[in-house]
């Protein structure tokens, strides 16, 4: 029996309706837990032929145990090794160089030394830094973000620079990025799974979270439908993501990538509702089933790389 186990932590809707959904099809061999997880043996297998991960990125604990089920031939969504690696400010430089239109970005050094650090394990930084160069290329209005953050935290929108010294001086030893702000007409969140299904869904991040999934999906031009469609793809593969969401705003009828390092992204019904709610069970419930049902991905040599791209698995 291959088994398929989901991981989560203060999900109240989509981990229970995937396991039930999984379930109700009856595909002869698969079933599909509530996955549980004590003391873990190193080198030992799981018991899960594929893992579907929603919480590794909140709990050390959770994200090394993924990468030991990785090491024994477990396939885990969202793979554990590519998510470990990544961060924000090298997915928007990866959109640059992929074609996808980003808004101008800039990495910033920390406001204050990292724990454990003093002035002198930073003595390559440029001081001060060229503040006038970096709002020349930026512009204002611009968003001060984490460059690793998620869920819209200790993100500020900055009118001026007084502004964003006020913000930067509270990131305290965050490591943050300064992004041009888009004035968009528009706004997509769009839902990309396996890298092959896209479900492109209108919304409005000014709104409460509750609110913000706005009913009317597609977008008004069948070609910039189609951009966004392809632009989602393009990003995935390229971040080796088979479950993600990536955010567009539109300004111009250019629609600019925004967000798109989500790969436990929000699939709550109580927040994108009942539509959007039963495509993403669907969608994650037919790449589970697909992989459960897939020769073993015991790599073929023990090095870190190959766990980045194992066989059998998208790159």
């Amino acid at each position: 029996m291959a088994k398929i186990g989901v991981l989560y932590g203060m999900e109240n809707s989509f981990p229970p309706a995937l396991v039930d959904h999984i379930n109700a099809r009856n595909v002869d061999g698969v079933r599909a837990e509530h996955l549980k997880v004590g003391g873990v043996r190193m080198a030992d297998p799981c018991g899960y032929d594929v893992i579907v991960d929603r919480i590794s990125h909140d709990i050390p604990f959770y994200r090394s145990y993924l990468k030991n089920a990785a090491l024994t031939g477990t396939r885990v969504i969202n793979n554990p090794f590519w998510w470990s690696a990544d961060d924000k400010f090298f997915n928007y430089a990866l959109a640059a160089k992929l074609g996808v239109a980003v808004p101008p970005t800039v990495l910033l050094p920390h406001k204050r030394n990292p724990e454990g650090t003093t002035d002198q394990s930073m003595r390559n930084l440029e001081y001060p830094l060229d503040w006038a160069g970096i709002f020349e290329y930026v512009g204002f209005p611009a968003f001060l973000k984490p460059h690793d953050g998620g869920g819209w935290k200790s993100v500020y929108k900055v009118d001026n620079p007084t502004e964003l010294y006020a913000a930067y001086d509270e990131s305290e030893q965050l490591c943050m990025t300064l992004q041009g702000a888009v004035d968009f007409e528009e706004y997509f969140r769009c839902y990309v799974v396996d890298q092959e299904k896209v479900h492109v869904m209108r919304y409005d991040p000014k709104q409460p979270h509750h609110l913000r999934y706005v009913p009317g999906n597609p977008p008004p031009s069948p070609a910039l439908g189609a951009r966004i469609v392809s632009d989602s793809l393009k990003l995935c593969r390229a971040l080796g993501y088979d479950l993600n969401t990536v955010e567009f705003a539109v300004e111009g009828g250019v629609p600019y990538a925004i967000d798109f390092m989500n790969p436990a992204p929000d699939a709550g019904l109580e927040s994108v509702g009942a539509e959007n709610f039963r495509w993403i069970v669907e969608a994650v419930s037919d790449m589970a089933i697909e992989r459960a049902l897939a020769p073993a991905a015991i790599p073929k040599e023990y090095r870190w790389s190959k766990f980045l791209a194992p066989e059998g698995v998208k790159a």
